[in-house]
């Protein structure tokens, strides 16, 4: 008995030791984690296409790599990077002329005063704006910085995850604690999951924004594609979506006179584009997964929270992750426990049985 105490003491010693050095380390690479999770999400997606350059058409590892990444550049990250650019120009030019902004947003209050009754900003509200002009977007303007950082450091990490993609795998089969039916199920687990967060989540939002590009040509809309690029990301925002754009973006059509313009631009917004991200969704959900939409939502927020912008991603991938550990939890342990009192109550009435038969 005393063996196994100390036995089991050095257990709880050794786990302790590697908890502290496992916390540590986390609060110091804190900073890398966006870059650690976009590089898990790139080779969950990549990893097939590697393993496909390697073993079957025989590329060396590092120029599969290379070609992979620099592939993923110019079809993903380029073309995001090209938007964001632009959506950060008309950021900084918006704080650069906020007391012009602030002074239109007063004029087409006025103009709802008189026209509609609706006086939908108070002096406190127009103080609150300027506030958040002043205060909170160029932390949207300093982000860039951080963005282009972290996808500095997901590239670095990313190369050696492909290079070594099967040495990789096979160490985490061998030593995550879990049955292997356990590892199996988290390993698929992660693939549903980066699928219908990295890839559904923007597709969508990029379906909606090209729905919306069609709707402000045809309207007459001023600069549609800034709008475009607008949309698309406000369309991953939860509950709210592409409804950020298009409702103000008809009211200020309305306020300035361009009275059918405006109402085409709330129907077009309400019954298109609203309407199509629920058709799109269940598209893709049959092909990529779906993703719950109370995932999404606390995701977000929380994603938002801890990394910025790239948390619109990675925040529901997180809570994902998260519900799968619960899952596999339940496998591991609770499970076994249910097995056993199922086990023991069928040895009690197979007793009983016996007892009555006697």
């Amino acid at each position: 008995m005393s063996y196994l105490d100390n036995e089991r003491l050095k257990q709880i010693v050794f786990l302790l030791i590697i908890a502290f050095i496992g916390i540590i380390l986390f609060k110091e690479l804190y900073a890398f984690l966006p870059g650690f999770l976009g590089a898990v999400t790139f080779y969950v997606l990549s990893r097939k296409y590697m393993f496909r350059l390697v073993e079957v058409r025989k590329w060396r590892k590092n120029w599969a790599a290379a070609t992979i990444m620099i592939l993923s550049f110019l079809i993903i990250l380029l073309p995001i990077g090209m938007l964001v650019n632009m959506l950060t120009a008309k950021v900084a030019y918006a704080i650069k002329h906020s007391g012009e902004l602030i002074a239109g947003i007063e004029k087409i209050n006025e103009q709802l005063k008189q026209s509609a009754g609706l006086d939908l900003m108070s002096d406190a509200r127009l103080q609150k704006i300027q506030e958040y002009i002043t205060n909170v977007l160029p932390g949207f303007v300093g982000a860039t910085f951080n963005t282009l950082t972290a996808v500095a450091i997901m590239y670095f990490i990313l190369y050696f995850m492909l290079v070594n993609a099967r040495e990789m795998e096979e160490a985490l089969y061998e030593y995550i604690p879990l049955k292997d039916e356990n590892v199996e199920l988290l390993g698929h687990e992660m693939q549903n999951m980066v699928r219908s967060n990295a890839i559904g989540i923007p597709l969508i939002a990029l379906i909606q924004g090209v729905i919306s590009l069609v709707g402000y040509l045809i309207f007459g809309v001023p600069e549609p594609v800034f709008w475009f690029v607008v949309t698309c990301f406000c369309a991953m925002l939860p509950i709210i979506g592409a409804a950020a754009v298009y409702v103000p973006m008809g009211i200020y059509m309305l306020s300035g006179g361009q009275t059918w313009q405006g109402i085409a631009v709330l129907a077009y917004g309400f019954g298109v584009v609203g309407s199509s991200d629920n058709i799109f969704r269940m598209m893709l959900a049959r092909r990529i997964g779906d993703v719950h939409p109370l995932i999404t939502i606390f995701g977000v927020i929380i994603g938002i929270s801890l990394f910025g912008f790239i948390g619109l991603i990675f925040g529901p991938l997180l809570i994902s992750l998260f519900i799968v550990l619960l899952k596999i939890y339940s496998n591991e342990y609770l499970v076994k426990k249910r097995e056993v009192k199922v086990v023991k109550t069928a040895h009690a009435k197979e007793k009983q049985m016996k007892k009555t038969g006697e």
